[in-house]
């Protein structure tokens, strides 16, 4: 075997290895949205809410309940990527890389204000206002966003199956999302800050992707990831929880509140799930690139409705059960790419 047979065996395993690491991205994020949807009906959140309610409104009791979730979700994925560093030993590696701000941190906080009071707070508006079901789905442009900047930004390569895959699996994800739209217009009733929920997410993820891509190229997804969610975390109890509690809206009063038992397992539960999809969704940029990482990891989108319907008894809309199905069948497109067409991921 010559060194360029060696090389092309050694790009399939590469790209096998990336593959993986984006279908447990695509897993672990489905399964987030159960105790993604479940703390909405849990003490304090729902006081919370019906408090907020009372006074300033439903759409803003909404805002600020989701505000608050998503500064918890911050603080349990920190927590399980904190776990995650130790046992690997990589404490040191995070204390340099954040030393080293210019070179790598100030990507990982960039994409942290992307990823977080963007992406994760839209998809918490978006089950807020509409539901899980459809937060979960209305992201599923996000890969379209990424790969462009990826390949704008750095000239990533995207091979026309991958292309192909990625343009079959959005079309999947729009039969889901205007079904969905369908459906709320002939009701007569949109919640259309539910839906700029929806939007916020697919581009906050989008965006978050194509810049992690950048960090990634001198950081350990390990710690660049922990490193983003420190700084997403800052941004909510530093900058947007105290404003809101500025202008009046009880936001500490019912944080002290959340330290029960039951919320603790279930802020807990999703600081796992997202924590380690997010570390999954990282490993598999440097291996696949951005635009195959984000396309593989669009499937959680099926399983998040898989999910839903197994614990929750959601049953699916024939649109989500037909976009679905192009999800996958848009997934394999891109997981048969011929890795050899493949073998330099950027276009230099």
């Amino acid at each position: 075997m010559d060194i360029r047979e060696l090389k092309k065996l050694e790009n399939k395993r590469k790209m096998n290895k990336g593959y993986m690491w984006a279908l447990f991205c695509a897993i672990l994020w489905g399964i987030w949205y159960i105790p993604g949807t479940i703390i909405w009906a849990v003490p304090p959140f729902d006081s919370m809410w019906v408090a907020i309610d009372a006074t300033h409104g439903g759409s803003m009791a909404t805002i600020a309940v989701a505000l608050l979730i998503s500064g918890f979700n911050a603080l349990t994925v920190i927590a399980a990527l904190l776990v995650w560093n130790g046992v690997l030993g990589k404490f040191g590696e995070m204390k340099r890389t954040l030393k080293e701000f210019h070179p790598c941190s100030k990507w990982f906080f960039l994409a942290s204000i992307f990823g977080g009071p963007i992406a994760i707070l839209g998809s918490f508006i978006a089950i807020g206002f509409i539901g899980a079901g459809f937060a979960a789905v209305a992201a599923l442009l996000y890969p379209v966003i990424g790969s462009v900047l990826a390949r704008q930004w750095y000239g990533e390569n995207i091979s026309k199956r991958a292309w192909m895959g990625i343009l079959v699996i959005i079309v999947g994800g729009l039969t889901i999302f205007v079904g969905g739209a369908i459906t709320e217009i002939t009701s007569g009733s949109i919640n259309y800050i539910g839906y700029i929920g929806g939007l916020m997410a697919a581009l906050g993820w989008g965006i978050e992707g194509a810049i992690a891509g950048k960090g990634l190229d001198i950081a350990e997804p390990d710690v660049g990831i922990t490193i983003r969610f420190l700084g997403e975390a800052s941004i909510y109890w530093i900058i947007l929880i105290p404003i809101f509690a500025l202008i009046g809206y009880p936001m500490f009063e019912y944080a002290l509140a959340a330290f029960n038992p039951l919320s603790l397992i279930v802020l807990g539960f999703a600081g796992i799930t997202f924590g380690y999809c997010y570390v999954s969704w990282y490993k598999s940029f440097p291996l696949i690139g951005v635009g195959r990482g984000q396309g593989i990891g669009n499937l959680y989108g099926l399983c998040a409705v898989i999910f839903m319907y197994l614990f929750m008894a959601q049953v699916p809309a024939w649109t989500v059960l037909v976009g679905g199905a192009l999800c996958v069948l848009g997934s394999f497109v891109m997981i048969s790419e011929e890795t050899g067409d493949a073998e330099s991921l950027r276009g230099e």
